[in-house]
């Protein structure tokens, strides 16, 4: 018999028997619920338009600064090892107060942050703006994803999933068309670049201002205000939840950064040095590259959103898998040509692949995650999946220094870096390690106790593929990382965990509820 992580791959039958149609799911969200995942969607958006318009600027950076592609990288480098403090700071912050405001505070500071970089006059103070701001983008994520997908139904989370994480490839699409048509035409060049993410993500803030706060956070606030509990009292419970959740999910921890780690390193292997490899190896004027790029965006857009769908029916697993697979076989197409017509087609494709693979990432995260620490525990993993995997650009300019091949401009032959060579080397490796990794992992995260108990009895709590994670408590609630129930779904299970008093009889009866 195959191990049972590979036969867990595919999401057990009555997960999907149960599930109620998409449409009709869709129909049923309300018109809050639908504002809240845009305020989310729009945050992320923000994030990629900001942090891209270095990768978008690096040739308009060099004669600014006068500096080498591998220097102008170490911005880049400095910005995703940064994100770390931010996912920690930021995550902390909506798991102990809320989503909202610090998704506002959040957002401001990315605005101001890069307004100054668009005001900077030497090289060393760029690098300073771009360490700062990485620590302001690293919360972006995870609290988005958590404001987008905590507050809708279960079915409709892997589609919203998709379509969430595509904000990231939305965002590089927004730059590049600014990059394109905004910055030749003003004096201010690159920098208008840089003032206008400012502008969207301050918008952004905004936006995420008139709406109210998550409804699952306002439950439990509603909740330990009938207990009377103070505000320094949720503060220590919050501290010893985090402790234990820590203590007993340290191999989980492990996973998800390794996890992360080579998701990162197959979007930014892939996309961060991107424009600069058509004009340095292909020969591309700099008009093309952009257009390429948004090419590739779209197929980004569209791989996400279907893989996120096809998640709710295949598994978020086996989704992934598939999408890493296509990585691999379109490596080929993303390289080899000279010409743009294939060069874009093949940005379309490995981009899919990428994303595809990515756009299930926001809700695997969550499902697998202790569910009091959905801010807190996807953010972190993700931004130290991007501190390990900061170097990609400049593993990639360090290896087009040492690598070189021969292309023929105005009829001579030219020796320029190799950065197809390089970038496909790195993809192919990093995408044989997602695979592996993807492999060996879970498909639906459930507490260890609960799992014990229902596997006596075989059965399955996860009633669809997705956790209903929205029921846990929070996490400055007492037994937030025992991943305990606050609504009455399996009462009798988690009182029986509390108390330890109840027969077998009565356990078997309360799980056939179930």
């Amino acid at each position: 018999m195959a191990p049972y992580f590979l036969r867990n791959l595919v999401p057990k039958r009555e997960r999907r028997d149960n599930a109620r149609p998409l449409l009709t799911v869709l129909g049923e969200i309300t018109w809050t619920q639908w504002a809240l995942f845009f305020s989310g969607w729009l945050a992320w958006t923000c994030d990629a338009i900001d942090f891209f318009s270095v990768s978008l600027s690096v040739t308009h950076l060099q004669d600014q600064f006068h500096q080498s592609t591998h220097a102008i990288t170490t911005a880049i480098t400095l910005t995703l090892l940064f994100r770390s403090v931010g996912a920690v700071v930021f995550g902390i912050l909506s798991d102990r107060f809320g989503r909202k405001w610090p998704l506002v505070w959040n957002l401001v500071l990315v605005a101001i942050l890069e307004l100054g970089a668009g005001f900077v006059q030497t090289f060393k103070q760029f690098l300073a703006l771009r360490s700062l701001f990485g620590i302001g983008m690293g919360g972006i994520w995870g609290l988005a994803a958590a404001t987008a997908l905590e507050n809708l139904p279960v079915e409709a989370r892997g589609i919203a999933s998709g379509f969430l994480q595509e904000g990231y490839a939305v965002g590089y699409l927004i730059a590049a068309v600014i990059n394109l048509f905004l910055v030749p035409e003003v004096g201010a060049g690159w920098r208008a670049l840089f003032w206008t993410a400012s502008g969207v993500s301050l918008f952004a803030a905004g936006i995420r201002v008139l709406l109210p706060e998550s409804e699952v956070f306002l439950r439990a606030k509603e909740a330990e205000l009938a207990r009377g509990t103070d505000t320094t009292k949720k503060t220590k419970v919050f501290l010893r939840e985090t402790k234990v959740m820590l203590k007993k999910h340290w191999i989980l921890c492990i996973y998800a950064v390794l996890l992360m780690t080579g998701f990162n390193f197959l979007s930014h292997g892939s996309q961060d040095l991107y424009p600069t490899y058509l004009t340095a190896s292909k020969n591309l004027s700099t008009h093309d590259a952009t257009v390429a790029t948004i090419i590739g965006n779209c197929g980004a857009i569209a791989g996400g959103v279907f893989a996120g769908w096809l998640s709710q029916y295949i598994g978020r697993r086996l989704t992934i898998i598939i999408h890493v697979l296509l990585i691999g076989a379109f490596i080929p197409l993303w390289i080899l040509p000279s010409s743009f017509s294939g060069l874009a087609a093949g940005a379309f494709c490995i981009q899919f692949g990428v994303q595809g693979a990515w756009g299930v990432i926001p809700i695997q995260l969550a499902e697998i995650s202790p569910p009091a620490f959905r801010a807190t525990f996807p953010g972190v993993a993700y931004q130290v999946g991007n501190m390990v995997s900061s170097a990609s650009a400049q593993i990639e300019a360090t290896g087009g220094d040492n690598l070189k091949t021969t292309i023929i401009v105005n009829g001579k032959p030219k020796i320029v870096p190799d950065y197809a060579t390089v970038q496909g080397i790195l993809i192919g490796v990093v995408s044989a390690f997602v695979l592996f990794i993807t492999i060996i992992g879970p498909e639906c995260g459930l507490s260890l106790f609960l799992q014990r108990i229902l596997s006596e009895y075989n059965i399955n709590l996860c009633r669809t593929h997705g956790s209903h994670f929205e029921q846990n408590k929070t996490a400055f609630q007492e037994g937030a990382a025992d991943d305990a129930v606050i609504i009455d779904d399996v009462p009798e299970i988690v009182q029986a965990r509390e108390s330890g008093s109840e027969s077998g009889d009565e356990k078997h009866r309360s799980l056939e509820k179930v």
